[in-house]
């Protein structure tokens, strides 16, 4: 996906930010991190005569360092602050988080004496990128949780919930229907520009009801990220 995403000249603020997170999560340093990013480079920009690379991070575009050092330094400090609060591949809460707001909604349920299931719903979105393998297998869930982020963008709450897995916390409204409908073009068009991606199947988006207790609730979210 970075090395496409390069090639092609286009935006490549989320991938070097991805690459940045994944890297800072997996445990890597900012220095292998940077190594890693000047090694891509430098395959790119064209070898020495003999055929070898030397990664070098003062000759990798400043833009390019400062993109990737900056994704890298948020996810290593969100580590540190909010331990398994923000998935660092798509920069969501996880559900960890979903479920810290779905206890508020069901406290704000108790005192209003409207139900949960008559007032939210929960938007699933699974990705299925078995036939992917490397970048290409987490492009998919990348370019999907920022297509959910631009349409649901009014106080709802998008999640990470697995490898796969991602959810809305959302209340029910007549708007809805028409913005499943605007996440499912959001989603296609986002996948259809990636190259890599052409034999990615959509995303599959369904709506769930939320059970009658915060703690049925919580079971579904559990069932729901093992998909």
């Amino acid at each position: 996906m970075v090395c496409a995403a390069l090639t092609a000249g286009g935006a490549t603020e989320s991938v070097l930010s991805a690459l940045g997170r994944a890297r800072a999560a997996s445990g890597a340093g900012l220095e292998e991190t940077l190594t890693d990013l000047a090694a891509l480079h430098a395959v790119l920009a064209g070898s020495d005569g003999d055929g070898w690379v030397t990664p070098d991070i003062d000759a990798t575009p400043v833009r390019l360092v400062r993109i990737t050092a900056t994704a890298w330094a948020e996810a290593a400090l969100d580590r540190l602050a909010n331990p398994e609060v923000i998935d660092p591949l798509t920069g969501l809460p996880t559900g960890s988080y979903l479920r810290t707001r779905l206890a508020e909604v069901y406290r704000a349920a108790a005192r209003t004496g409207r139900p949960v299931p008559a007032t939210h719903l929960l938007i699933v979105a699974t990705v299925d990128a078995s036939a992917m393998t490397g970048w290409a297998r987490l492009t998919g869930m990348i370019l999907t949780a920022d297509a959910l982020r631009k349409v649901f963008d009014g106080g709802e709450t998008v999640a990470c919930l697995g490898p796969s897995t991602l959810a809305v916390l959302t209340g029910r409204d007549d708007e809805l229907p028409r913005r499943m409908m605007a996440a499912r073009r959001e989603i296609t068009a986002r996948l259809s520009r990636d190259e890599q991606l052409h034999g990615l199947p959509p995303p599959a988006l369904r709506m769930l009801r939320f059970p009658p207790t915060f703690a049925e609730s919580c079971a579904v979210l559990s069932t729901v990220g093992r998909a």
